[in-house]
């Protein structure tokens, strides 16, 4: 039923995204001082943005803290009103960019960070924004690396590791669906196959 319910929102997402060309059009390079990781479709920008979350922006459905962090969050790009899905921080933790974007919900701030994704090779005009500093207007730019922080003091019990190893959401849906999210027979059978 989540598996269902997250694909029905993500497919909401990129139908909504992709209607929108000018999505993560134009060069927006221009004094970026984002670290380039070789990633697909990589481009530097930096711009301006009201910050939000994806539910508010797609329905209009906008609490004044954007979901208190259970919301994926997004960037209304000054430039052109584009939203941008700040899908990633700058943590090598492939770890999402929401705990550091949610205590701007509704402000105005400027973000650097790399665009993702060739949209000639996916055929899509989305691509994803890896925000690597945000800065509050008259603020200094902040570093987008809280979200280990912030999961280990949710979770001080946990054992030493990479968090996705140890945290309870995950090790419940493993135990649940299996690692291949297909359930723990075919797990079981792709294990004893592959392994």
């Amino acid at each position: 039923m989540l598996r269902t319910l997250a694909l029905l929102a993500a497919t909401a997402v990129a139908t909504t995204v992709a209607a929108t060309p000018a999505l993560a059009e134009g060069d927006f390079s221009a004094g970026s001082e984002a670290k380039e990781w070789g990633l697909f479709g990589e481009e530097k920008a930096r711009f301006t943005a009201t910050v939000t979350d994806a539910v508010c922006a797609l329905t209009g459905d906008c609490p004044e803290d954007c979901g208190a962090g259970a919301r994926q969050m997004v960037l209304i790009r000054d430039a052109d009103g584009a939203m941008i899905i700040a899908a990633k921080n700058t943590q090598p933790a492939f770890t999402g960019a929401t705990v550091d974007l949610a205590p701007y919900c509704g402000q105005s701030v400027e973000v650097d960070g790399v665009m993702v994704g060739d949209p000639e090779i996916t055929g899509q005009p989305t691509r994803i924004y890896m925000v690597q500093t945000v800065r509050a207007e008259g603020g200094e730019p902040a570093k987008t690396n809280r979200w280990t922080k912030e999961w280990r003091a949710a979770h001080p019990d946990a054992p030493k590791g990479p968090w996705f190893r140890n945290d309870p959401r995950v090790t419940a849906l493993i135990g649940k669906e299996g690692y291949l999210g297909l359930g723990l027979e075919t797990d079981a059978a792709f294990i004893e196959e592959w392994f």
